[in-house]
């Protein structure tokens, strides 16, 4: 009976994540942000493809391609010391993608689980974890991350592993009032009273009821965690030089935008329509799902 009811689930799980992908590519607004996101896919996974230049590489006769505008070779031009600003704008993206990606999985992963986990729970457990929870948001996420990171470093699993926690905590209290709203429904009685463990539940009873949220939930933080992250490079906090990053390189070209607009044109292009990718693709899923993202402010 347990196998059967657990082969049921997780058909109605893959169902249900095709349906909610039907149905954002239904809306325009869902296509070109699906469109946008495969663009950024494709650039990041094939940078080393499709840029032309190595992006750390400063050329011999990099004396006179400093601040170089525009060329043939050169379609973005050159940053301050000649390198070519469209390969490191390419190779900035699998960067980005790639910390927030996985801070982003962490985060909604331990999230989910916690959440989940407490609101099934429930009792003192419940109350002293929600209470520890309120104390860390009365604190601005951006000092807490420049806190710990200036403390501990800003090599790139820290700071994946970083933002991974610090983006989790928000939505743990969204699942956890989900998971609330299902704990005294028949199949969850059904499934203690068969003697089912609690993380059987977890991952086959409640976790296909709050995918919707899981999944909406997860596109919001991956957009705020990009966010978060380029601040960090840009205040000299995220990845360092000479690796190339889209926040590193505008903090870099701030001061010469008089001179030399394009080094900073071209990462704010690839962030801004890659955040506006991830937030149009959110609203459609969020659309599909029957949630209304407004309620979910960042915190």
């Amino acid at each position: 009976m347990t196998t059967i009811t657990t082969q049921a689930n997780q058909t109605k799980k893959r169902s249900r994540a095709v349906e909610l992908f039907i149905g954002v590519t239904r809306t325009a607004s869902g296509k070109i942000g699906v469109v946008l996101l495969l663009i950024h896919l494709v650039l990041a996974l094939g940078a080393p493809i499709i840029a032309p230049h190595d992006p750390i590489f400063v050329p011999d006769s990099s004396e006179g391609l400093k601040f170089a505008g525009p060329s043939a070779e050169y379609p973005l031009g050159n940053d301050n010391i000649g390198r070519d600003v469209l390969s490191r704008t390419i190779f900035g993206g699998r960067v980005s993608l790639m910390v927030t990606v996985l801070g982003t999985l962490i985060a909604i992963g331990w999230s989910s689980i916690a959440g989940m986990f407490l609101g099934i729970v429930g009792g003192r457990v419940d109350e002293v974890v929600m209470r520890i929870i309120d104390a860390i948001q009365s604190i601005p996420m951006l000092l807490f991350l420049l806190l710990i990171i200036s403390v501990v470093g800003t090599e790139i699993w820290i700071l994946i592993y970083t933002l991974g926690f610090f983006f989790g905590i928000s939505p743990l209290r969204i699942f956890r009032n989900a998971t609330l709203d299902f704990v005294a429904k028949d199949f969850i009685l059904a499934a203690r009273a068969r003697g089912e463990s609690l993380m059987t539940i977890l991952r086959y009873e409640l976790l296909p009821n709050i995918l919707d949220i899981v999944l909406v939930e997860g596109a919001m933080r991956w957009s705020w965690m990009l966010l978060a992250f380029s601040s960090l490079s840009f205040l000299g906090f995220g990845v360092a030089p000479p690796t190339p990053d889209w926040g590193l390189m505008i903090s870099d070209s701030r001061g010469v935008m008089s001179i030399a607009p394009w080094w900073t044109f071209s990462p704010v292009v690839a962030l801004s329509s890659l955040i506006i990718g991830i937030n149009l693709t959110a609203d459609a899923l969020a659309k599909a799902s029957g949630l209304d993202r407004a309620q979910n402010a960042p915190s």
